[in-house]
Order: structure tokens, then sequence, then C-alpha cells
């Protein structure tokens, strides 16, 4: 009844008597049901204020925590043809073993005797190179050797400077006596001359007198010509020096070119003894490339190219190898919406695919079969799944995980997050909005109990 009129019939009128009003009004169960419908409304208001651990889900996969420790393929350096291979798939390899051996397919590298052979174009060029450091102390004992003898001709041409110049200040001496000669004698004859003229001598006197003046005339001439020439062989002695600095200079000059040029040989056979050397190493180690060897301990997974006198190009996966020792992690992904509530440190709870759990994800202390992980790396950059990528290790206060669990099979992860009420997290996915957003203090942070792990 809507009970909007004033006449009330229950007051009036006594229904329980009737049929209908005993049916309703003395059923028991009627009143339990209420009851119930109240203590389960009660239980609902109490429930909407128990604490509630907010989390973020994802899903993920087994991986190694060292890039070093996960699977692998290993290619050859060198394209080459396989020759024999010395594993299975499937079987465990030490580092260093030898997985295959391979052969060169380049025309380059057929010559089975390329190393010894490049040896011996080594050994000459080094022969070479020391005939022409024989070569270069020859010339420089010549250029020596004719420094020496410049300074010596140089030294005899000074001396013979000296003596004429020396002769040149005794012929002018000489000169200078001819010439006083010459005026006695010319006095003399012009004394007697008058003497004679007076009667007093001869003429026989007059003529010899006359003749002593004519040699003493002579000699002066003599003279004269003596000293023309001792000063000429000062001037030939100067010129005998310019052309000894001449010649000489010629010939040392000839002889340094000759060094430069041997060293100039000896630099360029040197440098072709160095680059043969670089060949020499390269192809001592491309020999080693010949066996490809186990980079580290593990199991080969499959053998990518198979069969015999199969060949393939440089840098082309030949077989896969698993490392034996590693440390598990788990890599997940994360929404964009949820990654500013990720930090390293983070703890964060596993489930593993195929190992039994029971997950109360906002209870975590009532979960059981999860097992611990901390957060030790998150990227920056969105994958091209569209999420981002965080990784996942072992948490050590926690319980170990199992060894069983292979790498490469799935995991579903859960974060946990800041203790809400149940109500305040009701409302939040009503409404669509993201987790709290919150930041650790210092590093650390208060974290809800961890469940229990298998």
């Amino acid at each position: 009844m809507l009970n909007i009129s004033e006449e009330k019939l229950n007051e009036r009128i006594d229904i329980t008597d009737s049929v209908s009003g005993k049916f309703v009004f003395f059923r028991t169960h009627y009143a339990i049901f209420n009851k119930v419908l109240i203590g389960l409304f009660v239980l609902f208001l109490i429930i909407l204020f128990l604490p509630w651990t907010q989390n973020i889900r994802a899903t993920g996969n087994v991986t190694t925590l060292s890039p070093e420790h996960r699977p692998q393929t290993i290619q050859s350096p060198i394209p080459g043809r396989i020759e024999q291979w010395y594993i299975n798939e499937g079987d465990f390899v030490n580092k260093g073993d030898t997985i295959l051996r391979i052969s060169e397919v380049s025309s380059d590298y057929f010559d089975p005797q390329l190393i010894s052979r490049t040896s011996s174009q080594i050994d000459a060029k080094n022969q070479s190179a020391l005939t022409y450091d024989e070569k270069i102390n020859a010339l420089r004992q010549q250029l020596e050797a004719q420094e020496n003898e410049r300074e010596l001709k140089l030294s005899q041409a000074i001396n013979k400077i000296e003596q004429a110049r020396l002769k040149v200040r005794s012929d002018s001496i000489k000169l200078e006596a001819a010439e006083t000669q010459v005026e006695i004698a010319k006095t003399q004859f012009e004394r007697l001359q008058t003497l004679q003229e007076e009667g007093l001598y001869s003429q026989t006197d007059l003529e010899a007198r006359r003749l002593k003046l004519q040699e003493a005339q002579a000699k002066l001439i003599a003279q004269q010509n003596d000293l023309l020439s001792s000063r000429n062989e000062v001037i030939n002695a100067e010129i005998e020096i310019n052309r000894i600095g001449a010649e000489y200079a010629d010939k040392i000059s000839k002889t340094r070119q000759e060094i430069f040029t041997s060293q100039g040989s000896q630099f360029s056979t040197q440098a072709e003894v160095d680059k043969l050397e670089i060949e020499l190493s390269n192809y001592e180690q491309r020999s080693q490339l010949y066996y490809i060897l186990a980079p580290q301990d593990g199991y080969v997974n499959k053998a990518l190219r198979a069969g015999l006198g199969e060949t393939f190009s440089q840098g082309e996966q030949l077989v896969g190898i698993m490392p034996s020792n590693y440390q598990m992690a788990v890599e997940t992904y994360v929404r964009p919406l949820d990654l500013p509530l990720i930090h390293v440190g983070e703890e964060v709870q596993i489930q593993f695919d195929g190992w039994p759990a029971i997950i109360f994800s906002g209870w975590p202390n009532l979960s059981y079969g999860t097992y611990g992980a901390k957060v030790v790396a998150v990227e920056n950059y969105i994958s091209p799944n569209g999420k981002y990528r965080v990784l996942l290790a072992p948490d050590p206060d926690d319980n170990p995980w199992p060894k069983q669990i292979g790498i490469g099979s799935g995991a579903q992860t859960i974060a946990l997050l800041e203790n809400v009420p149940i109500w305040y997290e009701l409302w939040r996915n009503l409404n669509g909005f993201p987790p709290n957003y919150y930041a650790p203090e210092n590093g650390t942070q208060e974290k809800p109990a961890k469940s229990k792990s298998k």
C-alpha cells in the first residue's frame, strides 16, 4: 500500500484473521530471513571498512637477471662451410668446448700455406730493411769522410792564401828595394855624368854607370812583375777556396740526398713489414675461427644450420645455447598508467604458470603459492606492446623460487601498493581512477605482510 490516504484500514480492520494474514504474519522463516538480510547488510558495512591492499597485476615471463646468462645464439664472424659437428642437440658443453669445425669459402684464403708464405715475405722485407740500414750507415761514413776532406782542403787552401800574402809582402819589400836601387843608380849616373863633363871621369866610366842604372831599372820592372804574380796567386787561392766549398757542398748534398732516399725506402719497407705482420696476425686469428667454441657452460638447444658442406654468411646464427649457471628473474610489463607507481626496490608477489596458488590480491597475507620478488630495473622506453618493461629479481628475505621453473615460462605478478578501505577501492574502480600515487621515503616504505609460499 502507498499509504497516501488518511483512512488507515489496518487500524480499523484486523487482517491477521484472514487467510492471507495468517500466511504472512505467522510464518517464522520470513522473520528469520529478514534477520539474515539485516545481518548481511551489517556485515557488508563492516567489510566495506576492512583494509584492502591496492595492487597492480601484470603478466610476464621468467628470464635471467644477467643478460649474459640468457639464451643466446652463436655466430661465426667469418663466412664459411660446415665441415664437422662435434655435439648433438641437448648436449652439455663447457666453456671452450668445440661445437663444430668450418672451412673457408673465400678464394683469398684457400692457400693452405698462406701463413708460412706471409711469414717468409716478412722475413724478406726485414732483410731488405736491414740492407737499407747498412747502406745508410755507409753513406753516413762517406758523408763524414767528405766533410773531413773538405776541412783539410779548406785548410790547405787557407795555407796557400797565407803563403801568397806573405809572398806579396816579400815582393812588395823587394820592389821598394829595387826602386831605391834605381834612385841610387840614377843619382850616381847623373853625378858621374857631371864629373865626366868636367873631365874628371872617362866616357867608359860613364857608360858603365849607365849600364848599372839600366840593370837596376830592369830589376825594378821584374820585381813589379813578381808582385803582380803574387797578388794573382792570392786571388787564385781565394778562388780555390770557393771552388772547394762549392765542390764539397755538392758532394755532401748528394750524399745526404742518398741518405734521405735510403731512409725513405727503409721506412716504406718497414711499413710494408708492418702491413704484412698485420695480415699475418689476421690470418692466424682467422685460422682460430675455424673452430666454433662454446662461450660459456650450457646446453645446446638447437642447431640452426644443420648438415655438412652447408655454407653460411658472416654473422649468421649457427647454434643456440642455454647457459647452465644463471640467476632467475621475471620480466613483466605494466601499463603507462601504472608506471609512476613502480619504483626500484618495490616488493612484488609472483605466481608462476603451472605452479598451484591461491591468491587474494587484496589480502596478500592470505595468499598461498606466491613467491616474493623485488623490482631491480624499470625500463624508461615503451615496449612494442605499448607497455613498460619491469625486471624482477628474487627477494632474498622470502622463500626461494622453485628450481623446476624453466626460462621462458609465464608468470603473473602482483605489485603491492597502499592499504586502503574496501569502500574506497570499490569507489576507485567504479570511477576508473588509478591506484594512489606515492613515492618511497628515503628508499624505504612499509609493506603489507608477505604471502605464504609453497
